[in-house]
C-alpha cells in the first residue's frame, strides 16, 4: 500500500471533516417536510450527494490525490447552498426561489448555528487544500 505524503493525509482529513459536519446538518432532514420542498428538496439532495462524493474522495485520495481534489471540490460546491440555506433562508430564497411561501416564516436575518457554519468552514478548508494540490502539482516538473 501506498504510503500518504502530508498534502494527502491533510486532503484526506478535510475530507473527512466534511462527511462529519454534513451528516450532523442533515441528520433527521430524510423523511420530513424538508427533503420533499420545492426548494429545500434539491438542497438536501445536493447536500447528500456531496456527501457520498467526499466519502468517494477519501479513497480515492490515496491513488488519485488530483482526481479526489476535483471530486472534493465538486463535492463542495454541492454542500455550500444547504449551509446558506440555513444561515440566510430569506436571502437565500429571495435570491433563489422568487415566488415559493414558507409554511413556517422563518424570523429574518442570520441564523450563526454550530453545523452550516461548521459545514462552511470545512468545506472552505477542503476547497483550499484542493485547489492547492491543483496548484502544487501543476509546479512540480515531469521527469522526462
Amino acid at each position: 500500500m501506498r504510503k500518504l505524503d502530508a498534502g494527502q493525509a491533510f486532503q484526506a482529513g478535510s475530507f473527512l471533516l466534511c462527511v462529519y459536519s454534513a451528516l450532523q446538518l442533515t441528520r433527521g432532514l430524510d423523511g420530513t417536510e424538508f427533503s420533499g420542498g420545492r426548494l429545500t428538496g434539491p438542497l438536501l439532495s445536493m447536500a447528500d450527494s456531496g456527501t457520498l462524493l467526499f466519502i468517494l474522495a477519501i479513497v480515492l485520495t490515496v491513488l488519485f490525490p488530483r482526481v479526489a481534489a476535483a471530486i472534493g471540490l465538486a463535492s463542495s460546491l454541492l454542500c455550500v447552498p444547504l449551509c446558506c440555506f440555513f444561515i440566510a433562508p430569506l436571502p437565500f430564497a429571495r435570491l433563489f426561489a422568487r415566488g415559493i411561501e414558507f409554511s413556517f416564516q422563518p424570523p429574518p436575518g442570520f441564523h450563526w448555528r454550530m453545523w452550516p457554519v461548521t459545514t462552511l468552514v470545512a468545506v472552505a478548508l477542503a476547497s483550499y487544500l484542493c485547489i492547492r494540490r491543483f496548484v502544487m502539482s501543476g509546479l512540480k516538473p515531469t521527469p522526462h
